[in-house]
């Protein structure tokens, strides 16, 4: 990480830790580099979520591309999936999502991708941070004919609506869905889809103001989708985040099926049919031991890698394998997309339901979830916290008290001023009990 972009781009309270001096630089760096790479204009595509910050972002992202010679496609309020998606299907040189993901309103994002529809590689984004120091003080502005353009490109998102639309194998009709589009940016996008595949949907907030995104709402508060799915008596709900590139399901009897059941179901099925390539899941060291019995009875293989769907998807392009993700709900196919993609989740989960002719509830029945709590620490140095050794001993110590029926996990936020505190045990009161002690000792 470094001093500005962290596991998942460039993020900050906006006007505060992310201003749109920053957008601007960070969009004239990116024009003038890919402008000199290949040596003639570059083409960006450009989302954003429903924050209210983020139409400032965008204007001066538009302006520093312009202003190198580049030229911006603007797919206005949509999906970051979808902006990876129309970057590595079409002639652009890389894309930008604004967007701080699951964060409250007022935090806004720069998440980069590049042609491939891919996290943009660390020795660019380096660059870009020096570049934001003050290396090189100057870029050359574009002149005359040579300035860039602004393109609405609204249609880029159409497409990738189509593409979803094209991968469901059966018809919804009949099913009866709830969809928590976290008032971001699956708002017009999930229920347009699920009403084309034919099913009768409920959807609840899908009326962003600017300043209501993942307000007790969307994947981080999903209590709201679970009482729709008991009240309607649904056959399923799926909630997404700020920019709908999680999920997570509640199945008919209101139950949350989290990311790691969901990696259980799809990795099953795929293994069924032949399709599980190296008989392998990719997940990160937050999925639960639940998960890795269920996958040993199975007979299926796992990989840790650190938090983030970017190793993620790191070790899944390095190894070959097809499916990963995160608890939190980042789950990636990596045949059909090269990030995490909720709506893509909903429509693959809906295919095991459709195809197995059975209920959620039971798809994610063989998984036993042990008790699991996080807390997050706020703290003024992270590097400091975690280098502290009482703070070591007592890891210790609670390792050596829980042995092999719990674990615990201290890991610094990519994106926040925080230390994360998670611990795994047999019970509820255990859990508590060692979290907060770790977070008193982190304190």
């Amino acid at each position: 990480m470094g001093k500005y972009f962290g596991t998942d781009g460039f993020r900050g309270e906006a006007n505060r830790g992310l201003t749109a001096a920053h957008a601007y630089h960070v969009g004239l760096f990116l024009g003038a580099y890919y402008k000199e790479q290949k040596d003639g204009r570059a083409k960006f595509v450009i989302g954003k979520d429903t924050r209210r910050s983020g139409y400032m972002l965008e204007d001066a992202l538009c302006a520093g591309l312009t202003s190198a010679g580049a030229d911006a496609y603007l797919l206005h309020v949509t999906t970051t999936p979808s902006v990876a998606y129309v970057v590595r299907t079409e002639d652009f040189d890389g894309g930008i999502m604004i967007s701080a993901s699951h964060n409250p309103f007022y935090d806004n994002g720069i998440k980069l991708i590049n042609a491939n529809g891919e996290k943009l590689d660390e020795a660019t984004i380096a660059k870009i941070e020096a570049y934001l120091d003050g290396d090189p003080a100057e870029l050359p502005l574009a002149e005359k004919s040579e300035i860039g353009r602004t393109v609405d490109y609204a249609a880029g998102r159409n497409r990738y609506m189509g593409y979803l639309i094209s991968l469901a194998i059966r018809s919804y009709r009949g099913m009866r869905v709830g969809l928590d589009c976290a008032n971001g940016s699956s708002w017009m996008l999930a229920k347009s889809i699920f009403d084309a595949l034919g099913a009768k949907t409920y959807v609840i907030n899908a009326e962003p103001d600017g300043t209501n995104i993942n307000m007790n709402c969307g994947s981080t508060h999903i209590e709201g989708l679970q009482e729709l799915v008991r009240r309607e008596k649904l056959d399923v709900g799926f909630a997404y985040d700020g920019d709908a590139d999680r999920c997570l399901a509640v199945d008919e009897n209101g139950d949350v099926v989290d990311g790691d059941k969901i990696l259980y179901i799809y990795g099953r099925y795929m293994k069924e049919r032949g399709k599980l390539l190296n008989n392998t899941v990719v997940t990160t060291v937050m999925s639960n031991m639940g998960l890795y019995k269920a996958f040993d009875e199975l007979g299926i293989d796992y990989e840790k890698t650190a938090v983030g769907d970017r190793f993620v998807y790191e070790n899944m392009l390095a190894h070959g394998h097809r499916l990963g993700g995160e608890q939190s709900g980042h789950i990636i196919f990596s045949k059909y997309a090269s990030t995490g993609d909720g709506i893509l989740t909903s429509i693959k989960l809906m295919e095991v339901m459709l195809e197995r002719k059975t209920t959620l509830s039971k798809l994610a029945e063989p998984v036993r979830i042990y008790p699991q709590l996080l807390q997050n620490v706020r703290v003024a140095d992270k590097e400091a916290a975690l280098a502290d050794p009482a703070l070591a001993a007592a890891v210790k110590q609670a390792e050596a008290e829980l042995g092999a029926s719990g674990r615990v996990l201290i890991r610094p936020s990519g994106t926040e001023p925080v230390i994360r505190v998670m611990v795994e045990a047999e019970t509820d009161e255990l859990c508590r009990r060692y979290v907060d002690r770790l977070a008193a000792q982190i304190k």
